[in-house]
């Protein structure tokens, strides 16, 4: 594994990005932009990392123009970043060495829909809102749920997750079959339909989650699920985060098949209830979501019930009137937008680790003892039916000791999730930001792996460099 590979992509020379440019606008018109405003656009990330701009944008229609696209890239060596909504928050889309971003958000078409399979193919630019809007007459619905409305290519590429994960779980089991671009412009498909198979590497899961490193998505075929019959949704207080964390293994344990669990500390509650109008007590509080039969989601949420009683949480306000939640969880959704209301001017930055679930409690109160020891503002929010939680600490950019306390703070959180035998991410991905700890999560040896199936796929290191490996 330590033979021969090329150099770091270099930014290609200005001669090379000026002929490149004119061939791309020469095909495809004003779908090739290189105004300032859309570049930076496209190099904008969630995050405190600098925009960093692509040279142009193009926008194709086609799995036939992405494949033409990367093909002028590779003769002239240029970078290609992939793009979906910009939705990602660990520096996924920036450009550092500027070249070529490829936005697929007009690629949306539904291919098709196999009601009695319950699977669809899509193409990358469509939202997971789009998605589900077009599915809901056939009374089916797509689970995964990150919050953002996504599209389904960058999902795919980051290997998302959210809301849903504990009953429905990730991208990585909803995918069956991908469509791909490689880096020299050939087309592959990663599988069938078939649920399932055992024919050869499972090159659908190497995509998945890859950050368009190893190539671009074009077309996803996903798993869907028939909408329930009934759903119902409550928040329900507790005095501790330990106290909501035992609650949420009891429930786990007990086979109650909660559809989402989410906990939002006492500073993320606040914020919700600035931002999004709502009364909630300022305590640690669950958000639930169950899914059945009529009975069966009354009979699931009175267990809860009486299991977060065990714990000293309530009460436990339920509710199966779909306005109230929609309020409820499109205030769950907002807590990025909603933090800011606890210092307002600053910037934030969302980051997140996830551990196993039976040391969830001790990973977010130590979390947590850490950021007022560091005198950060940190609001936590978690989906903590698998382990995952986010946290947003609050940064004044003007202020250099702030920044290194919020630097040094997310090192040893990670730190922390590592100890615990985590990851350091459970959803958001590696991006820029977090290939720093990647040797200490899988080792030297895993690492070294992951360097040689991108250099074998892209010798050239043009897809979407500098993100998950360096080479």
């Amino acid at each position: 594994m330590n033979a021969p590979h090329p150099a770091p992509r270099l930014r290609p020379s200005e001669a090379t990005v000026a002929a490149l440019t004119a061939e791309l606008h020469r095909r495809y018109g004003n779908r090739a932009v290189t105004s300032l405003a859309v570049r930076e656009q496209h190099g904008h990330t969630l995050t405190w990392v600098a925009n960093q701009p692509p040279d142009i944008v193009v926008y194709p229609h086609s799995t036939a123009e992405v494949a033409e696209i990367v093909k002028l890239c590779a003769e002239h060596e240029v970078p290609v970043v992939p793009y979906g909504t910009g939705t990602s928050l660990e520096g996924h889309v920036n450009a550092p060495y500027g070249g070529v971003s490829v936005d697929t958000s007009q690629m949306k078409r539904v291919v098709a829909v196999h009601a009695e399979d319950l699977d669809c193919t899509v193409e990358p630019g469509v939202t997971r809102k789009e998605l589900n809007e077009h599915l809901r007459d056939r009374g089916l619905f797509f689970p995964i749920d990150p919050g953002a409305d996504a599209s389904i290519g960058g999902m795919a590429a980051t290997r998302a997750s959210g809301t849903n994960a504990v009953r429905y779980g990730t991208m990585k089991d909803n995918v069956l079959a991908l469509t791909v671009v490689l880096p020299n412009g050939d087309v592959i498909r990663t599988a069938r339909r078939a649920k399932k198979s055992s024919a050869g590497y499972d090159l659908t899961r190497l995509f998945v989650g890859s950050e368009g490193t190893l190539g671009i998505v074009t077309e996803i075929t996903l798993k869907l699920h028939g909408i329930p019959e009934a759903i119902s949704a409550g928040v329900c207080p507790f005095p501790s985060i330990r106290a909501a964390c035992e609650a949420v293994i009891a429930t786990i344990q007990s086979g109650i098949p909660v559809a989402r669990i989410e906990l939002l500390d006492e500073l993320q509650v606040r914020a919700c209830n600035r931002y999004s109008k709502l009364t909630l007590d300022e305590a640690p509080t669950l958000f639930l979501e169950f899914h059945g039969s009529e009975g069966g989601v009354k009979e699931q949420a009175e267990r809860f019930g009486e299991i977060a009683a065990e714990y000293g949480g309530g009460p436990f306000d339920w509710a199966t009137k779909a306005e109230d939640r929609n309020r409820l969880w499109q205030a769950r959704h907002d807590v990025y937008w909603a933090v800011f209301t606890l210092r307002p001017g600053v910037k934030a930055t969302a980051t997140d680790v996830c551990v196993p679930i039976s040391r969830l409690a001790d990973c977010v109160e130590e979390t947590k003892r850490d950021a007022d020891a560091s005198g950060l503002i940190a609001p936590i929010v978690g989906h903590v039916g698998d382990g995952n939680f986010h946290v947003s600490p609050l940064i004044d950019m003007d202020d250099p000791d702030e920044i290194a306390r919020v630097e040094a703070f997310i090192a040893r959180l990670v730190e922390r999730a590592l100890a615990m035998e985590g990851t350091c991410t459970g959803e958001h991905g590696v991006g820029q930001n977090k290939m720093k700890y990647l040797e200490a999560e899988h080792g030297p040896g895993a690492l070294d792996l992951m360097r040689t199936l991108k250099r074998a796929i892209d010798p050239h290191n043009i897809m979407n460099p500098g993100k998950i490996v360096a080479l």
